[in-house]
């Protein structure tokens, strides 16, 4: 994985060892295996929040993990234009390259540990599609998307773009050195990453060696879930196993604890992890295809407003490319 890495991490900030005879360690509720599916053109994903009550999720709504897959020339694919409101939308690249534009003129190309962070709030129009050099060469792609609610009080908020490069993200070490984390959005043991929220959330990408512990301090009013993107672990202080395409749910406490096998497959030398929480809104969710609001009404007035053209304009360039349909979760 080519994410943002360092050669020795014993520079780095370390995590603050855990007191258990304070710190309280989170108990694992739940473990669920993503099912497979496909989104956009056509590409594979693997659905990270199924089966898992959206209560227990908030205020996150849905996560894809989107490949790993290794293209073959011509095969790439990407998302036609499309319409959100009501929440963010987070893709972060681990291998291969995406290029996203909008309406609101955002847009740029991301790679290799680079994060879009795209607040739609009151509505805009958007694309993401691989660059024409990697439809022409294929190869390995994988990342994921995740949509953070937004309460009532943003959910109309002029839209946002934020372009995060893989080498402003907050790094830290585990206190035993065998862990680097990266810190994406929030501030963990410390350390704040440079994503900017409407919604308090932390969200950090985690590679740990064979054999490692990490035990993460973790607010108490955020929820946790720990997502498998690569290799084998355990969560929680029973260790109970993990594998790729696997989200962990936590319950109440102050820490989150992940230990990687000793013994990984050789596709995947290290376990690789989302951890991820926020403070829940607990507001009403309405949600359907590409709109995340409180009420029914509230997504067929979304859906009005798109029809006449009220939620942004495709540039000229591209307006031919324009899809037929606002699309679907996940987009």
């Amino acid at each position: 994985m080519p994410a943002i890495t360092v050669e020795q991490d014993v520079t780095l900030p370390r995590v603050p060892r855990v007191d258990p005879t304070v710190q309280r360690a989170r108990p694992v509720v739940s473990v669920t295996t993503a099912p497979t599916g496909f989104e956009g053109e056509g590409f594979p994903v693997r659905r990270a929040f199924a089966g898992v009550d959206l209560a227990a999720l908030d205020p996150f709504i849905h996560m894809d993990q989107m490949g790993e897959v290794e293209y073959a020339p011509g095969e790439p694919k990407g998302t036609p234009w499309h319409p959100h409101r009501g929440f963010e939308t987070v893709t972060y690249i681990i291998d291969g390259e995406m290029a996203h534009q909008d309406s609101n003129g955002g847009g740029g190309l991301i790679t290799d540990g680079d994060t879009q962070w795209m607040t739609a709030g009151a509505g805009i129009l958007h694309i993401e599609t691989p660059p024409e050099h990697l439809v022409a060469s294929g190869g390995l792609f994988h990342g994921f998307q995740l949509w953070v609610n937004l309460p009532r009080t943003h959910k109309l908020a002029a839209p946002r773009y934020q372009d995060i490069r893989a080498g402003k993200v907050g790094l830290l070490s585990s206190s035993d050195g065998g862990a680097l984390l990266r810190v994406i959005a929030g501030e963990v043991a410390g350390q704040a990453g440079p994503g900017t929220t409407h919604t308090p959330i932390a969200l950090v990408h985690a590679t740990l060696r064979p054999g490692a512990s990490l035990a993460l301090p973790w607010r108490r009013d955020f929820n946790a879930l720990v997502y498998t993107l690569a290799g084998r672990g355990g969560v929680g202080q029973e260790r109970r196993p993990m594998r790729m395409g696997q989200l962990a749910l936590f319950g109440a406490g102050d820490t989150i604890t992940v230990t990687a096998d000793e013994t990984q497959e050789s596709r995947s030398p290290d376990l690789d992890v989302l951890v991820l929480g926020g403070r829940p809104i607990r507001e009403p969710v309405f949600a359907y295809g590409p709109f995340v609001m409180n009420t029914r009404a509230e997504v067929l007035r979304a859906f009005e407003d798109f029809q006449a053209g009220r939620l942004g304009t495709i540039p000229a360039a591209h307006a031919a490319v324009r899809g037929s349909s606002p699309g679907s979760p996940g987009d």
